[in-house]
């Protein structure tokens, strides 16, 4: 019914924009010969009836209805067409917090920016457009981009999430081919892709794992999926008329990714989505064919550079987790696009190592100073100086949940494992160029990871 709908794009001008919410200070675009803008999307999409039989990741899919729709896409490419590298990414930007958020732009700016990727975020979901409950955050209910900026986005209006799959799959069936049925002037102007890959994070990633086992085999749209710390669930298909309740979301499943999805699936996932309230640990698999899945040690679901300047305004009993996921992302999206364009595979990487000797809490298995055993391996955990979990304190406020935390370990202890701050600094170098060696790192990031070394736990 709607499996060659196209989307239509005006590019919005009027009034001031409201980009997705970051602690971090924006991307400097312009230096790196980026332009940015901003579209409305509209047109008819589709939604459809599910038969979900979730243990083996096949969504049988149906044709239910179509709806109208205007929503908003926030564009960032490379200005000169003869520095693209033919890769645009769509990020199904996350509602978690009430309004929409970019974390796998925050995470993979300057990966994007350096290798001349563009990249479309997608205010997909109902919440994003007409307001509603935040799941995460401070709470309460969020006004929306229609009635936060009436002047500038007064136009747009949601079906539900029942629809978001179509709308997403639409605009990368734009970002395939921009030159049907669109203007030269559109949201990627005159450039030539080769690749559209999908990104989200989170609730994102739950939305995507259903696009992934359903949506996919029918739409044929993307080259391949950046799933980033998803739950053992999925979203639902049935959201007509309102936002999907990520919390019910949490109690679905488990649903392992299909196998037979025939594009490049690339799972991150923090140890802290292993358990607690993410629980994705029963959707676990093995890598096959199609899937491979890094488990982050020591790495909470949103972390301290996800926050930013926001960090400061958390209580959360003490520091958040301060891994360093965004490292292991800048590679696993540059292995992906290889992947994606016929190369190899990403390394392959050990899961966390799980205590399934305790059916009750079924915690990681700690081993250097408290951090986790097994899983990608960052410096911060292989040359230890502090404990870095994905549990929160438990006595944190509920916001706290998804942040981890990072502890100070003992003096004596850090004693007994450093003699001074050279051997420390020399074991954080070595981690550093084994995990590049490896894969599970970048070389054109080693400069800024040895700069995230803590020296400063080492006073003697």
């Amino acid at each position: 019914m709607a499996d060659s709908a196209r989307a239509t794009f005006t590019e919005l001008t009027e009034g001031r924009p409201f980009p997705p919410m970051t602690g971090r200070a924006p991307a400097d675009l312009a230096a790196a010969g980026f332009v940015e803008s901003e579209w409305a999307v509209s047109g008819e999409a589709a939604s459809y009836d599910a038969a979900v039989t979730p243990g083996d990741g096949r969504f049988e899919l149906t044709d239910a209805d179509t709806a109208p729709y205007a929503t908003r896409a926030l564009v960032r490419r490379p200005a000169d067409p003869a520095t693209f590298s033919g890769v645009v990414l769509v990020e199904w930007l996350n509602v978690s917090g009430g309004q929409d958020a970019a974390p796998d732009f925050t995470y993979l700016a300057d990966e994007i920016l350096r290798a001349g990727h563009a990249w479309v975020g997608v205010s997909a979901q109902f919440i994003a457009v007409e307001g509603g409950d935040a799941a995460v955050g401070m709470g309460g209910q969020t006004t929306g981009l229609r009635a936060t900026r009436p002047g500038r986005y007064g136009d747009l209006h949601h079906p539900g999430d029942a629809y978001a799959y179509d709308i997403i799959t639409q605009v990368g069936r734009y970002a395939r081919d921009p030159q049907a049925g669109a203007a030269p002037a559109g949201p990627l102007g005159d450039l030539r892709p080769q690749q559209v890959i999908a990104v989200g994070e989170s609730q994102s990633a739950f939305a995507l794992t259903s696009y992934v086992n359903g949506v996919h085999a029918r739409a044929g749209v993307f080259d391949a999926f950046l799933l980033h710390s998803r739950g053992a669930g999925f979203l639902p298909f049935d959201d007509r008329g309102r936002g999907a309740d990520i919390r019910a979301a949490l109690s679905v499943g488990p649903a392992r990714l299909r196998e037979d999805v025939g594009v490049p699936v690339l799972l991150v996932q923090a140890e802290g989505d292993l358990i607690g309230m993410i629980g994705s640990l029963p959707a676990r698999q093995p890598d096959s064919e199609w899937v491979t899945t890094w488990e982050i040690a020591g790495q909470a679901h949103a972390d301290l550079y996800q926050l930013g300047e926001f960090a400061q305004f958390v209580d959360c009993n003490g520091p958040i987790n301060s891994g360093q996921q965004v490292f292991v992302l800048r590679a696993g999206l540059r292995h992906l696009v290889s992947w994606a364009g016929g190369g190899a595979r990403p390394p392959a990487a050990p899961p966390v190592e799980i205590d399934d000797d305790n059916a009750t809490t079924r915690n990681p298995v700690t081993g250097t100073v408290g951090n986790s055993r097994g899983g990608v391996r960052t410096p911060v955990v292989d040359a230890p100086v502090e404990h870095l979990t994905g549990e929160p304190d438990r006595d944190a406020q509920p916001m706290c949940m998804l942040l981890g935390r990072t502890l100070e370990v003992d003096e004596q202890e850090l004693r007994e494992r450093w003699e001074s701050r050279a051997q420390y600094l020399a074991a954080y170098a070595a981690a550093t160029d084994r995990l590049i060696a490896e894969g599970f790192l970048l070389a054109d990031d080693r400069e800024e990871i040895l700069a995230d070394a803590r020296p400063e736990r080492i006073t003697w």
